[in-house]
C-alpha cells in the first residue's frame, strides 16, 4: 500500500478512532492534517505523531462551519499542494428518547455528523476532480444500519452518510474518486467509556465476538479503502462490528 507522498485530512482526529486513523496513515508515510475542535488534545496528537517521525499538522475547526472548513482545505492545499484522502470521522451523540429530545440536540448531531460530511466532502472535491484522483471514506455506524432506541438523531445522521456516500460515488467514479463508508459497532473509545457498566455488558451480550472493538481495527478498514488496492471499490460500506449486525 503506497501512502508515501500522499496527503490526508482526518476530521475528529484528536482522540479515539480519528486519532487511530491519523496515526496509522502517518506511520505509512502520508502527511496528515488533523482537524478537531479540542485544541489541547489536537496539539498533543500532532506532537505525538511528529515525535515518532510522522508528518502531521493540526487545524482547529468545527466541521459544521462552512467558513472554517474552507479555511482548513485552503491551508492544506497551500501547505501540501494536494489532498488525496479525506476521512470524515467527526461525530457526536446527544442521546434521548424522541419524546424527550430537544431541538438543539437533534440539530447539533445532524450539523456535526451529517452536515460536517457534506461540508468537508464538497470542499475537497474540486482539487480531487482536478487531480482525477481521490479517496473519501466517511464513518457511519451500526446504528445507521439497524437503528438504536434513544438515538434517532444519531442513527438518522449515520444513515444519511450512507445514502450521501452512495449517491456521490455515482457522481465522481468516472473522475478517479472513490467514496466509501466504514460502519463501526461498539468500539472502545471515550464515547463508550462513559457508558454505565450495565449498558456495556448489554452491548457485549449482543456481539458474537464478545468484546468491544479497538480504534485501530477501524483504522485498518479505513486504510484499505484509501489504498490503491481498493481502487475498484466505491459506494460500499465495510462493517467493523464483531458480528453485531450482519
Amino acid at each position: 500500500m503506497a501512502f508515501e507522498g500522499r496527503v490526508a485530512v482526518v476530521t475528529g482526529a484528536s482522540q479515539g478512532i480519528g486519532l487511530a486513523i491519523a496515526e496509522d496513515l502517518a506511520a505509512l508515510g502520508a502527511a496528515v492534517v488533523l482537524v478537531d475542535v479540542q485544541k489541547d488534545k489536537l496539539d498533543e496528537a500532532v506532537l505525538a505523531i511528529n515525535s515518532r517521525g510522522g508528518r502531521a499538522s493540526g487545524r482547529e475547526a468545527s466541521v459544521s462551519r462552512t467558513d472554517q472548513v474552507a479555511a482548513v482545505v485552503e491551508a492544506a492545499l497551500k501547505e501540501h499542494g494536494r489532498i488525496d484522502y479525506l476521512v470524515n470521522n467527526a461525530g457526536i451523540t446527544r442521546d434521548a428518547l424522541l419524546l424527550r429530545m430537544k431541538d438543539e440536540d437533534w440539530d447539533a448531531v445532524i450539523d456535526i455528523n451529517l452536515k460536517g460530511v457534506y461540508n468537508f466532502t464538497r470542499a475537497v472535491l474540486k482539487p480531487m476532480v482536478a487531480a482525477r484522483f481521490g479517496r473519501i471514506v466517511s464513518l457511519s455506524s451500526v446504528a445507521g444500519e439497524c437503528g438504536n432506541a434513544g438515538q434517532t438523531n444519531y442513527a438518522a445522521s449515520k444513515a444519511g452518510i450512507l445514502g450521501f456516500s452512495r449517491s456521490l460515488a455515482k457522481e465522481v467514479a468516472g473522475r478517479g474518486i472513490t467514496v466509501n463508508c466504514v460502519a463501526p459497532g461498539a468500539i472502545a473509545t471515550a464515547m463508550t467509556d462513559r457508558l454505565p457498566e450495565e449498558i456495556k455488558k448489554a452491548f457485549i451480550d449482543t456481539i458474537p465476538a464478545k468484546r468491544f472493538g479497538l480504534p485501530v481495527e477501524v483504522a485498518h478498514a479505513v486504510r484499505f479503502l484509501l489504498s490503491d488496492e481498493a481502487a475498484y471499490i466505491t459506494g460500499q460500506v465495510i462493517n467493523v462490528n464483531g458480528g453485531m449486525y450482519m
